[in-house]
């Protein structure tokens, strides 16, 4: 139980708490007006604090990293198992708790030891939930998710369904949480989320493909699968080129002289198209070369003769001669020609067949022997081409995994689900005390009790609350307060727990005056049948409106009333 809360600033209204029921009263102070409230009093201000001094994170914006309140210290002295202590810490040095008391988890304290707040957590959790004998996996049930459960926060919208303790709390978190608390296997939650988790990467995934970021990095299994095939069959040929390749040390130079012997046939070749060329028109020449008849020699002389008169043919003979000399001499030159450039083809003729001879040696030895240098390409060459088919084939197994993973974790759904309903089977006497204590409860409240059912789902645990006007608000929060009970009933007969309850007035907002004095009743009992602590923060009209036999809701009133009609009213003395 709790026994004191305090702080070392001078207005904190110090609060000293007794077991049972204990009823925090902000009040309304006579003669205040209609724009002075209790809502800023405080009574929220307490579980907060609690929290804080519980392990609660305290970032930028905390409570207690405000400017009026940053460099104050607050603590607290209250049970831990068999252990009466006294926890302090500041906003100013928040990762530090300071703890005093005669002992602390089996030893004798020294005096006042100052933990971190990590450390500090742990030892609650060890503590509280004996969470310090749970196997080492990835998901274990955590004190802060724990303890949330018997101090409900508004600042967490922790009013909204009684499986919560946050309206932010994912489902395996509470699923977590409760089957711990309830004695059922916690593990089966774990993994549940796990398939959780691995679902929304592969949603992640799958969209991503779609969108085209990774579908291109991805693609789809059958194009890969031949993409793969196709790849290695080729890394396959080239290694076997590898393999069988003989390296020849005059390679560079046996490839230069067949270069120069193809550029000398090539040369040659050329000249012999040129020659062929003149060799025709020789030919043509030679056989077109004849002397013009003798008698169209004749002739003209004749006409000569008429036509120059005094010019007489002369020397007729001496003329005929030298014509036919000058035909015999063209002739025999032009025969001379082209003797010649049957000569030079003839010679270029042998001359390519040795070249050519000697070319098919060369490019033979090219052929059946490589250069170093293109055996080291080709090494470069497998390398690059292995490193490719690698890719494809961590490709191709990604895109079958992305592929296969959902019907795969809808088996591993179905498994856990049959693990769940075994559990629900063997540990059936836990589960029906939840039930029947849920039940009970809400039936010392509504004349129509409400239920709580837990169904095994392919989502893991399903809470539900079956009660007739359940959509109100008020029902739903009487929910809440039948729901925290029975934790309260089932971690007292465990032997875990914080040993007290906490509730904000935030849970009796709609709630029918009758159904509040009724609650308050069935808290104050409970808590002194079971043997723990339960504190209430409400306002004075709602505690005070309606009566219940054999209960006066005024025998459990803290002495201090907070109000926030004047300045000093409040639970911090100060307004800010």
């Amino acid at each position: 139980m709790i026994h004191r809360i305090f702080s070392s600033l001078a207005s904190f209204k110090t609060l000293e708490f007794h077991s049972g029921l204990n009823v925090l009263i902000a009040q309304k102070e006579k003669g205040a007006t209609d724009k002075q409230t209790r809502n800023r009093a405080g009574k929220s201000s307490l579980i907060e604090i609690i929290h804080f001094l519980l392990g609660a994170d305290a970032g930028t914006n905390s409570l207690f990293q405000s400017a009026a309140l940053v460099d104050a210290t607050f603590g607290i002295t209250f049970d831990l198992a068999e252990d009466k202590i006294t926890a302090e810490r500041s906003g100013k040095e928040k990762s530090k708790v300071f703890v005093e008391g005669d002992s602390f988890h089996g030893d004798i304290l020294p005096g006042r030891i100052r933990f971190s707040n990590t450390e500090w957590v742990s030892k609650l959790g060890e503590k509280m939930f004996d969470l310090d004998g749970l196997s080492r996996a990835d998901r274990t049930p955590t004190f802060r998710s724990l303890f949330s459960y018997f101090a409900r926060r508004q600042s967490n919208n922790a009013f909204t369904t009684p499986e919560k303790q946050a309206a932010m709390q994912q489902t395996g978190d509470f699923q977590l949480a409760l089957l711990y608390l309830l004695g059922l296997d916690w593990r089966i939650a774990s993994e549940w989320q796990e398939v959780r988790d691995r679902e929304k990467t592969l949603r992640e995934l799958r969209k991503a493909a779609d969108q085209g970021v990774f579908g291109g990095l991805i693609g789809k299994s059958a194009d890969l699968r031949t993409q793969v095939t196709v790849a290695e069959a080729n890394l396959k040929r080239l290694k076997s080129q590898l393999e069988n390749f003989r390296i020849l040390p005059q390679y560079s130079e046996f490839e230069s002289e067949a270069n120069l012997l193809t550029k000398r046939l090539n040369e040659l070749a050329n000249a012999n198209v040129i020659d062929m060329g003149a060799i025709r028109d020789l030919e043509v020449a030679v056989n077109s070369e004849a002397p013009p008849p003798l008698k169209e020699l004749e002739v003209i002389y004749v006409e000569a003769g008429v036509s120059l008169p005094g010019m007489a043919v002369k020397r007729y003979e001496e003329v005929r001669a030298f014509h036919e000399s000058v035909i015999r001499n063209r002739r025999d030159y032009l025969s001379g020609e082209l003797e010649s450039a049957k000569t030079r083809v003839k010679a270029r003729d042998i001359e390519k067949d040795v070249l050519d001879a000697r070319r098919a040696e060369v490019l033979n030895l090219l052929r059946s022997y490589g250069a170093l240098s293109h055996y080291t390409s080709l090494q470069t060459e497998a390398a690059k081409m292995e490193a490719q088919v690698e890719t494809l084939r961590q490709r191709f197994m990604a895109a079958e995994q992305l592929e296969g993973a959902k019907n795969e974790l809808e088996i591993e759904r179905g498994h856990l689900t049959l693990r769940l309903r075994r559990d629900f089977t063997e540990q059936g006497n836990r589960l029906s005390e939840a039930i029947l204590a849920f039940e009970e409860t809400s039936k010392r409240l509504y004349e129509s009790a409400g239920s709580m059912t837990i169904q095994e789902t392919s989502n893991g645990p399903e809470f539900s609350f079956p009660m007739q006007g359940s959509r109100s608000k008020g029902i739903k929060n009487i929910q809440i307060f039948c729901f925290d009970m029975m934790l309260m009933r089932l971690c007292a007969k465990r032997g875990i727990g914080p040993g007290f309850l906490v509730h904000d007035s935030h849970l009796f907002d709609g709630v029918d005056g009758r159904q509040v004095a009724s609650a308050l009743k069935v808290g104050a009992e409970m808590a002194k049948d079971l043997g723990f602590q339960y504190i209430v923060t409400m306002n004075e009209d709602d505690a005070l409106k309606e009566k219940t036999e054999g209960f006066n809701v005024e025998d459990h009133i803290l002495p201090i009333v907070l109000t926030d009609a004047i300045e000093d009213g409040g639970l911090f003395g100060f307004r800010f």
